[in-house]
């Protein structure tokens, strides 16, 4: 039996068999995830925003032993490391890099020049346009559904792919609250050329979460997530004891330095690495409330295109 395919822009750019990109998070994308993705035919994706340089070039090392297909890493460029990491990246001829949280013209020359494809992920139609104009080969469009730090702009998915889509004339791809084949369907129909997806594959026998966070936002319902600490960079959070302290501080009007200091260091390694459920940062979307079991990523992966398809041969039917 064949396997379901469909071919985008995207997966041409790419070299993939289907248009479902694995979010490169923090504290849950390691390399067993990102090969496990790859293998299954879509982008699996390096986090390495949580690593130190010697940690981030273990992970590619691993990955790379472990499939043969394409991966990227996801660089926050406001990393306090990041120049190491490009190093890292470029010696280990990582072949495409995601790019968030800061100006994609800083790295993004250096990248292009050593044959590498990149790829930025904005929350507006203005830095859209700026990160086409920074010479980036590819967008992601991550509406506020989306988990972990979000734009201010509160844009949500549905919104935001459609309106960047027409503004720019290279591929986006659709992240934010897309954990699903139908989901899928409904961003590739407004535009999107493949999907990224972080809070489904969070929830994959492979991701490096803690079991403790697995099973947590297995437990979520409608609701149980919200976007906070608008002041310093807006993150949708899991509600819990941590989430409470933030949302009575900023109800009182916390000014920066309060809401930092309640923050500290280190409030999403304690909760989605080392399992600390009640005073962890827990950086997850939407979606969570909707889910109920974690899988393997292959199988994620196969699910969500076959729901895909359907979707559109449904879609075309009631057409016709």
């Amino acid at each position: 039996m064949l396997k379901p395919s469909l071919k985008t822009k995207v997966t041409r750019l790419f070299g993939l068999e289907n248009p479902i990109i694995q979010a490169g998070m923090i504290w849950c994308s390691g390399w067993k995830l990102a090969s496990a993705v790859s293998n299954a035919g879509g982008l699996g994706i390096i986090g390495s925003g949580s690593m130190y340089p010697k940690e981030l070039e273990e992970n590619i090392k691993k990955c790379q032993a472990n499939t043969k297909k394409p991966f990227a890493v996801n660089v926050p460029l406001l990393y306090p490391a990041i120049e190491k990491h490009i190093e890292i990246i470029i010696r280990n001829k990582v072949p495409i890099v995601f790019t968030s949280a800061g100006n994609p013209k800083t790295h993004t020359p250096k990248l292009k020049s050593y044959g590498i494809k990149v790829v930025h992920v904005v929350s507006s139609v203005k830095f859209a346009k700026k990160a086409e104009m920074a010479g980036v080969d590819a967008l992601v469009a991550e509406g506020f559904e989306a988990g972990g730090h979000n734009g201010r702009e509160e844009t949500t998915t549905l919104v935001l792919v459609p309106a960047v889509a027409k503004a720019v004339s290279i591929p986006v791809i659709a992240a934010g609250g897309i954990g699903n084949g139908q989901a899928m369907a409904a961003c590739m129909a407004l535009g999107a050329e493949a999907v990224q997806v972080g809070t489904r594959f969070v929830a994959s026998a492979e991701s490096s979460a803690h079991t403790n966070f697995k099973r947590y936002l297995l437990e979520a319902k409608e609701g149980d997530t919200e976007l906070v600490m608008k002041q310093l960079q807006p993150v949708r959070l899991l509600k819990n004891d941590f989430y409470k302290e933030v949302k009575a501080a900023e109800l009182r009007g916390a000014k920066k330095e309060e809401l930092k200091k309640i923050l500290g260091r280190a409030r999403a390694k304690k909760g989605m690495s080392q399992g600390e459920l009640n005073e962890g940062e827990l950086e997850i979307g939407q979606i969570s409330g909707y889910l109920n079991n974690i899988l393997p990523a292959a199988e994620i992966v196969a699910n969500m295109m076959q729901e895909c398809i359907e979707t559109i041969k449904r879609t075309h039917q009631s057409l016709s």
